[in-house]
């Protein structure tokens, strides 16, 4: 066939695809903090592709909606519906036609809620009081959610929130013709940075930028009294202390970059009272342009700022000691510090971490958890710390590689502290914490509850799910640990939510149906082999409802890949698939092929391993293939496919690890690859688990780059790509470059761009397009069966 213009309207896929598409989802489900209320938001399944085309602005590495001063693409809940947690009917609370409902926050004593109603010019700010459940406006459509958070919960009472200044005017124009050139210049910096998109790109740009994310800082009473605390600036962030006296304040500032995200612009951090008059600057922060790409680079200075959960007003932050550079060799890398109010004293150092300092958790004055990882090694530690007596010795809880799911503790459970913020959660007597986690294991992913001792850190296990549920730990009703909110599912049953005793038979919160039965009876499990050089794999194989491989014979099968970088070639081979969840479609996904006969092997373990010294991308396409390899002889020694009827597809990573196993192997005969990079040489400073530059590892960029081996491409290739991809590395022009490749080499491809779509597909039109060519292209070069162009 030649390359010729097609006919461009929408398709709509196969029965029974399109009606699952449209099958409303299970409602967003969110539990108040004192665990006595719970409110279901109805959630779209996919948008019109209208709503898509709305103005949109790209400023600093973000989009924006002018006209709502939202995120771009913000996709709010359609109703809300409030009910006891424990027993009665939801109630649907009545809201003005049309409005969309986002940005939806407790308040700190569990009696009230609030949400932005976005409303046709922008987003208003609303509360309601749980028992009376009369929803009131509390601003006009003023709420600023350009960048960060618009709102927060200063008190009971009173809301913190960025507003559109009132003096604000139109937006700039654009000049019709430059003032001139626009120059860049580098005197002999280092400054290598990713692949980023939606940057700024001119003067005019920097005015939008100042004109969209410029907001007043204002207290908003429940009465709807509005104080102006903070005249108009970038405002980032603004973040009331837990006992409300205090905000922590952060705002960007001149210069910007024209190749940076606002995430490394200069930000000031400074500290008010609550009546808005500064108490204490914290740092100024120039712009971040210096960062390595190595994975464990971060921004020199003063990070991760913001206050202690566990006490009234106090300032913590991280700070490198490497600046921030993780080549240095230093004896530690981080250090946490807090400053306590009135903050008019040198800041106290609670920690000092040899590795890159992760997260850490509040519980009281003398326990706190912090956690370190070097991604190098892949060593991930958790340390217990004393911030009453920092000259305590910390205590070391986990030592263990990130890589290590079965060696995994899961994360502490948490609860609502003094000062109504997220404090670790200890037992009775004090001497111990909770962790849940989803227990893999050889033998499949059980999530479990255990009491972790303080002092000699070891577990009991108090509860754990038993098959043929998946059921996991929402939160935890009471500190002795004896009733649970969980969230259960099987291979049958839809996800719901319980009221379980630790002890005894679970109690069902709710209801929700099934969104698809068309799928009832589609066969899944876990199955696993062996890589060539011994390295276990493990897939999830899903197979048509009804299907007997004895009685049908092999089936048309379809793979759909990502692979994954590892150390350890013994815990790449790791099961972290959960056998027993529930398993129902959404969006573009390939399990909707099973509706058209196929078979699909859906991640399939593609192990990138490099030990010890060496890379995993310096042997990427032989590891691939065996990996691939492996698989089909799996499935054709179990029957289920033959060699004859293979496809191979995937999605951003995906997608380019299927032009290359297209490029390199005979083993498919034909690909789907969706909005992929296929040129490494447009991504120079890494990529994926690649942290070296293209000039240090030309050869490994262009051995792994499908584009470079185009010519080696012989089997039909589906190439779909969103025409607005965002997502750093994956552009347009990845796709468009690999068409017209393949297109001058005389390959069978078809490049599907789709209008208004992101990285990933949101409309119903695209979504359903994409399904139609999908099911079109296998039955076609997979199925080999013929149909009318």
């Amino acid at each position: 066939m030649t390359d010729r213009s097609v006919e461009q309207i929408w398709q709509s896929p196969p029965d029974p695809i399109a009606p699952i598409l449209d099958a409303p989802l299970s409602p967003a489900v969110s539990i108040s903090p004192d665990h006595k209320w719970l409110i279901e938001l109805e959630r779209s399944a996919l948008r019109p592709l209208a709503e898509l085309a709305e103005p949109e602005l790209g400023l600093a590495g973000f989009r924006i909606n002018p006209k709502l001063n939202s995120p771009a693409r913000y996709s709010p809940y359609k109703s809300l519906r409030v009910k006891p947690l424990l027993d009665g009917v939801a109630e649907a609370i009545a809201l003005p036609d049309h409005a969309g409902i986002g940005f939806v926050r407790w308040s700190p004593d569990s009696q009230k809620l609030a949400f932005a109603l976005v409303k046709e010019t922008g987003l208003e700010l609303w509360v309601m009081d749980l028992l009376q459940r009369i929803p009131q406006r509390l601003t006009a459509p003023i709420l600023n959610a350009t960048y960060g958070t618009p709102y927060r919960w200063m008190t009971d009472r009173s809301l913190l929130c960025k507003l559109i200044p009132s003096d604000r005017s139109t937006p700039p124009i654009e000049p019709v013709l430059p003032p001139g050139p626009i120059i860049q210049e580098n005197l002999g910096r280092k400054s290598a940075n990713r692949t980023y998109t939606n940057l700024l790109q001119n003067a005019h740009d920097e005015s939008l930028f100042d004109y969209y994310l410029t907001s007043t800082l204002e207290q908003v009473t429940i009465e709807g009294t509005q104080t102006v605390l903070v005249k108009p600036s970038l405002i980032k962030e603004a973040i009331p202390s837990p006992d409300g006296k205090f905000i922590l304040l952060k705002t960007l500032h001149r210069p910007f970059s024209y190749q940076l995200p606002a995430s490394r612009f200069p930000c000031q951090i400074q500290v008010l009272d609550d009546a808005g008059t500064l108490i204490q600057e914290i740092a100024d922060l120039p712009l971040a342009d210096r960062i390595s790409t190595k994975f464990d680079a971060v921004r020199p200075g003063r990070r991760s700022t913001g206050w202690r959960s566990d006490r009234p007003s106090t300032v913590s932050w991280i700070e490198a000691l490497d600046e921030g550079d993780p080549t240095q060799n230093v004896p530690f890398r981080d250090a946490l510090f807090q400053l306590n109010a009135p903050f008019d004293h040198a800041p106290q150092l609670l920690w000092q971490s040899q590795f890159r300092f992760r997260r850490i958790l509040w519980g009281r004055e003398d326990v706190a958890l912090t956690w370190e990882k070097e991604y190098d090694s892949r060593k991930l530690r958790l340390w217990q710390i004393n911030p009453a007596q920092p000259e305590t010795p910390p205590h070391l809880l986990i030592d263990r590689s990130s890589e290590d799911q079965y060696s995994d503790p899961g994360m502490p459970i948490t609860t609502i502290g003094k000062y109504h913020r997220s404090v670790l959660r200890f037992t009775p007597d004090g001497d111990a914490l909770y962790f849940s986690g989803r227990g893999a294991s050889p033998d499949g992913i059980y999530p479990f509850l255990d009491r972790r001792a303080l002092q000699t850190a070891v577990s009991e296990r108090l509860w754990q799910c038993q098959a043929p549920y998946f059921e996991s730990i929402v939160t935890m009703l009471d500190d002795a640990a004896q009733t649970l909110i969980t969230a259960r599912q099987s291979q049958t049953e839809p996800p719901n939510y319980f009221l379980r005793p630790t002890t005894g038979q679970p109690i069902p919160l709710t209801a929700y149906p099934d969104p698809a039965p068309q799928f009832a009876g589609i066969h899944k499990e876990v199955v696993q082999y062996q890589r060539a050089d011994g390295v276990q794999l493990s897939a999830k194989l899903y197979l048509p409802a009804g299907y007997d491989p004895s009685r049908d014979g092999p089936l048309p099968t379809i793979f759909w890949v990502y692979p994954a970088e590892f150390k350890d070639k013994t815990l790449a081979g790791q099961i972290t698939t959960a056998e027993n969840t529930f398993s129902r479609p959404y969006g573009a996904s390939a399990l909707f092929l099973l509706t058209q006969g196929y078979a699909i092997l859906d991640d399939p373990s593609l192990p990138i391993v490099g030990e010890g010294d060496a890379e995993p991308n310096d042997t990427y396409l032989e590891q691939l293939i065996s990996s691939v390899e492996a698989a089909i002889n799996y499935l054709v020694h179990r029957g289920v496919s033959d060699r004859n009827h293979l496809g191979i597809g995937g999605h951003s990573y995906g997608g380019f690890t299927t032009a290359n196993l297209l490029a390199h192997t005979n083993l498919f005969q034909a690909g789907i690859a969706r909005s992929g990079a296929y040129n490494r040489s447009l991504t120079p400073f890494g990529f994926q688990g690649e942290q070296r530059t293209f000039w240090e590892a030309i050869e490994t960029y262009n051995q792994m780059s499908p584009f470079t081996h185009a010519a080696q491409i012989t089997a039909p290739l589906l190439l779909i790509h969103g025409a607005n991809d965002s997502n750093p590395g994956t552009y347009p022009l990845q796709t468009e470059r690999l068409y017209e490749a393949l297109k001058g080499l005389g390959a069978t491809v078809r490049w599907v761009s789709l209008p208004l779509e992101d990285h990933g597909y949101r409309s119903r039109e695209a979504v359903g397009h994409v399904l139609w060519e999908m099911v079109r292209w296998c039955d076609r070069y997979v199925k080999k069966v013929r149909s009318e162009e």
